[in-house]
Parts: structure tokens; sequence; C-alpha cells
């Protein structure tokens, strides 16, 4: 065999093996994929045996939901004491909604004060509302609630494309018109669809900046005021704010309160948590079509998927400035009345990743709800990962840790450095022998004090991957496709870290993102913290991929040259906030911070130790938490961008701040 003839067939046969790995790869991700459904159905399931009346009536069940609640809480409490204090909270969390409602609306003075207000320019508003059918009770209502707005550059464009056993709503609307040049009506020939009778809005509309109203919904007085404020401050072309869903006619009577964040895409993409009061620079729209018919059911979230990607100052108004009805057959009561909407939300979002470039992807419906997604990227390469664990002794767990990693995973293209930091015992190094004839494990030594930043600074140096997972040695892996999932949103140029979902060993939650300024030190804490693996979560949360501000260094993937770049951790961070630091350096790069659900692990951190007690080690962690405040006063002082001014900086589940 010639020379060429040997390269040649080295050629074949190397492209030969690439093409099976990768099938080899694709049935480890189908495997994992498997699993994971196979423990979402035991899931349900399992709900569903611990619930063996569950077919009565309906408050009998609620009733029963409440029952195994409280009975959850009374265990994890401990003790009736902690219920009540529970209870407590409750309690003051009611009398907290409350001024959401009527109680926020502005007094004689104010009304006074915000009509008064001058801006830099005149600026109108166009309002659009399709209606069809529209209850006159909730036609009046929602009308009512534009005309006592206290800013007062405004057009209410009503596009009517009612049957004529509903003459009724032109009448009203035509009354209005009558005596409000500000209100714009038009009888449309038939009924178009919700897209259709919205796109004839848009041709009536003559305000810089267009808003979107449902027929059947009412406006804060003051959301237009706030709006003109940010446009004023801040540029911005593109407005939301928080909404309530209220029943019963009456907004004192909120069965939901939707606190939201600022924008962030990969939660957009996932759940269109900005849906209302949505308001625009009209320059963002692409002729005098607004809203696509075939996303019927979902135009919205289509909408704004398309319109904040061309926007160039998205901003959130984080007060509760619109309140959703709900009704029989509406949107906000049931999803099954439009099913359809499942179906028009997930081809709003796939075409939208077309858009971005993402191919090969899968968009499935979450237990939270059926327009919440799971989003699941195609992996771009089949990089090598390098997982860095810190380890000191502490054998059972560094065991039970790579024994997982080896016996779990799927992902092949990775290896192990363990950093090996001061280990006095005999057994520690016997170990390190045997899991060194693994071809993918290697332990390093580090020789220093104990110091996690420097620890993994060093461990990185070693590191011949293209990625980094920080891994604390008292985890142990559970979704077998852990790493896949952590890589598909760390191979993006737009990302920086990504976090798992870790769980205590009683299975409720160690991690689920990091908030700023969360908690007594007021730097920051995890969100969701102990809540039962069940829990779906504030909004939904625990199950979809979201930006945060921070993710956990106890399972971290970023990649190398990131880190690089960043020179790892700060090393000043001793054992505190290394992780949330290094997050926020990522954010100054100008990239995202992800959380994902869908890679989880136990972590055996211990739930009883909470803060250091020992009083050199509380003076430490004082120490850092100080030097954290101050490096980022602020940010801080801004805020979390990706939590909500309205919950409690005290609590870790979303409560209301009081």
């Amino acid at each position: 065999m010639t020379e060429k003839e040997q390269l040649d067939a080295i050629e074949y046969y190397s492209a030969a093996y690439q093409k099976e790995k990768q099938k080899v790869n694709d049935l480890n991700s189908k495997l994992a994929d498997a699993d994971a459904k196979i423990k979402d159905l035991e899931f349900q399931i399992n709900r569903i045996k611990e619930n063996p009346i569950w077919k009565l009536t309906k408050p009998f069940r609620q009733t029963m939901h409440l029952m195994i609640r409280t009975v959850h809480r009374i265990k994890r409490l401990g003790n009736p004491k902690g219920v009540l204090r529970k209870l407590k909270v409750k309690s003051i969390e009611r009398k907290a909604l409350a001024r959401y409602g009527t109680q926020s609306f502005p007094s004689e003075t104010q009304i006074r004060i915000e009509e008064s207000e001058t801006f830099d320019r005149p600026l109108i508003f166009s309002i659009l509302v399709p209606l069809y059918n529209t209850p006159e009770k909730f036609l009046r209502e929602m009308i009512d609630s534009v005309v006592h707005q206290t800013y007062k550059d405004w057009q209410l464009c009503l596009a009517d494309g009612s049957d004529e056993k509903h003459g009724f709503v032109g009448r009203i609307c035509q009354e209005y018109a009558a005596k409000d040049s500000r209100v714009t009506y038009e009888k449309l020939e038939k009924n178009l669809g919700i897209s259709g009778n919205t796109n004839a809005c848009v041709k009536m509309a003559v305000g810089e900046y267009i808003a979107l109203f449902d027929h059947d919904d009412v406006l804060h007085p003051s959301a237009l005021y706030e709006y003109r404020k940010v446009i004023q401050e801040e540029q911005a072309d593109y407005i939301y704010c928080d909404e309530g869903t209220f029943k019963n006619g009456d907004i004192n009577r909120l069965i939901t309160l939707h606190f939201k964040s600022d924008f962030a895409i990969d939660t957009l993409r996932a759940n269109n948590y900005i849906c209302h009061f949505s308001v625009f620079h009209r320059n963002l729209l692409e002729g005098d079509e607004l809203f696509r018919s075939r996303f019927d059911g979902s135009q919205d979230h289509d909408m704004i998927l398309r319109l904040t990607n061309k926007a160039k100052h998205v901003v959130h108004v984080p007060k509760l400035l619109y309140y959703w009805r709900s009704h029989k057959g509406s949107v906000a009561s049931d999803i099954s009345a439009k099913t359809y909407a499942i179906e028009a939300a997930r081809g709003a979002v796939a075409d939208h990743l077309k858009t971005q470039g993402f191919e090969n992807f899968q968009i499935e419906s979450t237990r939270a709800f059926a327009t919440i997604f799971r989003i699941k990227y195609q992996l771009l390469s089949n990089s090598k990962i390098s997982i860095l664990i810190p380890n000191k002794d502490h054998v059972e767990d560094l065991s039970r840790c790579i024994s997982s990693i080896l016996d779990q995973s799927t992902y092949e293209n990775y290896e192990i450095i363990v950093i090996e930091n001061n280990s006095t015992l005999a057994e520690t190094k016997a170990y390190y022998e045997e899991i060194e004839k693994h071809p993918s494990i290697r332990v390093v030594t580090y020789e220093g004090g104990f110091n996690y930043s420097k620890i993994n600074n060093f461990g990185a140096q070693f590191a011949t991957g293209e990625y980094l997972i920080l891994l604390n040695n008292d985890t142990q892996v559970i979704t077998m496709n852990w790493m896949e999932e952590l890589l598909m949103y760390a191979q993006r140029p737009d990302v920086g870290a990504v976090g798992a979902k870790l769980y205590y060993p009683d299975k409720t939650i160690q991690h689920a993102g990091i908030v700023l300024g969360l908690g007594a030190h007021r730097t920051a804490g995890h969100t969701h913290y102990m809540v039962n693996y069940e829990n779906v979560g504030y909004m939904g949360k625990l199950c979809y991929a979201q930006n945060v501000s921070a993710v956990t260094g106890a399972c971290m993937m970023v990649r190398k040259s990131l880190y690089d770049q960043l020179s790892g951790l700060d090393e000043s961070f001793r054992v505190a906030l290394n992780d949330v630091d290094f997050c926020l350096r990522l954010r100054e790069l100008g990239l995202l911070n992800v959380f994902t659900p869908f890679a989880e692990l136990y972590h055996f951190e211990s739930k009883s130790r909470g803060l250091d007690t020992e009083d050199e080690k509380l003076a430490r962690y004082n120490q850092e938490a100080e030097q954290f405040r101050s490096k980022w006063k602020t940010i801080l002082e801004k805020g979390d961008p990706y939590y909500n001014p309205n919950f409690s900086l005290d609590r870790s589940d979303y409560s209301l701040r009081v």
C-alpha cells in the first residue's frame, strides 16, 4: 500500500469513526431524554396515586391539596410553631397584596401632579384594541380605564369584528367617540380574527408609540404616565410592566400577581413572561402587519420576540399597571380554552429561533404550563470538558461524586481534574492512586492554605478542555445528560456561565439561580431555597431555563477562554461569593448567565450548618460580604435585573415585600 493509500485509509476510517461516535452521542442523548420523560411520567403517576379521590368535585380536591401541603409544611418546619410562623407570613402577604389593587391608584393630589407634568416634546400613544363580541360591562370598564389616564396624549383605536347579535359593541364605542375625539372606532366588514382585527387597528393609529390592550382588561390610571417617563428618561423603544389577574370583575380580587424580571431573552424564549402591557415605537413595525395570523392564539409571543429583537432599549417598569381579567373562556382562566394557542406558541418560538440561526432544536411543553417550554438546542461540537473538583480528604464524598460522573454521564469527551489541597488521611492518597488509573482522571496538588478561588485557578492551568465545569466534591449527578444540558447554552457566544439545579438529599432545592442582594447580608442568595422538588416555582420558574445574575460555583460551566480572560475567580474572595463575583464580571462583558433546571445534581452540603458560627469563620465571611458590597455597590443599589423590587429580599420564595 502506497503512502497516499495509507493516508486515504486513515482519513476514511477516521471519518467513519467520528460518524459512529456521533451516532453513539445521539443515542446517549435520546436515552437521557427518555430517562427524563420516564421520571416526569413517574412524577405524574405518583401524584395521582397519592390522591385517590382526585376525580371527585373540585372543591374537595382543593381541600385535599391544602391538607397535603400543610403536612409537608409541618414536616419541613418540624413543629407546629413553624407552621404558625408560616401562616403569619401568608397573612402579612395578603395585606401586602391589597395595595396592588385600587389602593395603588393615584390620589387626587397625585393625579393633578401627573396631569400637569410637562415633557420635552409631545408624544401620542395609540392604544390598539381588537373587539369581538365584547360584553358591555367589560367594554365600558376597558374604555373608561383609558379615558381616566393621567397622561392625556393618547388615541384609542377600536376595530370591531363583532357579529350582528352584538351590535351594542359598536353603539357603545360610537357613544364614547362622540364625547371624546381621541376615541377612534371602525366597524369591520367581517371578523378577521385577533391578528387581522389588531392589524386593522394599526392602520388607524397616528401615535409615535403603539400600545396593545385586550378588549376585556383594565389599565392602571398611571400606566401611560409611567411609560412616558421611561421614554423621556431612558429613551425606551419597547416597554412592559408587571400585571395582575383578577376575577369576578373586581381588580381588588387579584388571584395572580406577575412581577417580572427585566428583559431576559432566554426567559422570553421559554415563556412569554413579558405579555402585557406592551408598548413600542412604531419604527419597530414591519409595514402595517403587527400580528401574523398563522400564530393566532400566541400572536403576542411572536410579536414580542420579533420587536424586542429589533429594539434598541427594552425597559421594564416594575409596577403593577395592567389588570388581566379572568373569566370563563379566557386564556387567563384556562389555556385549554384555546388549545390552538399551544401549537401557535411553539411555532412562534421556533420561527424566532430559526431567524437567530439556531437549527435542529426541539421545543417541548413543561409540567408548569403548556406554553412554558423546554428548548433543547443542538450541540455544535463534541468539545472537551474539563471538570475541576477541589478536595481535601472526604473520600466518601469525592468517590460518590466521581462515580456518578463516570456511571451516569452520557457525554464522553471529558476529563476530571481533582485538585488536592492538604489532605492528611492515608485513605485519601490510596483513593487518588486508584482513580488515577482511569485515563480521564488526574490529580494535581495545590500546596497553599484553603482558598477556593486559588485552588480552582490552579487546577484550571492543567485543563485541556475547551470548557470548564467547576464542581464541588459533595455533589452527585442525577441527570444523565447533565453536561449536554449545560453545554447547549455555554457554547453560545452570548453566554457566560451556566448553572445546574441542585438538590439536598431530601430533594428540596439548594440552588436554582442566585439573586443579588438576597439574604441577611444583602449580598446574594439562592432563590426557591429548600422548596420541594415537586414545586414548579414562582410562575413556573423551576421548570424552564432562564437568565439570572449568577449561578453557584458548586456546579458551573464556562468556556475556558472566558475563564482565562477574567483571570479566573477573584482570589481575594477566599471562600464566599467568588462565584457570584465571577458571574458579575461576565455580565460586565455583556454576557448572559443561564440557569437550567434540566441539569440536576444532588448537593450534600449540610442544611443544618447555616452560616459559619465560629468567630474566625464568621469574621471572614463578614469581611468578604463587606468586600462584595463595596465592590458591587452600584449594582446592588440598582437591584437584580432578573428579580423584582416588589419581592422581599428577606425570603427566597418570592414573597411580597412588606
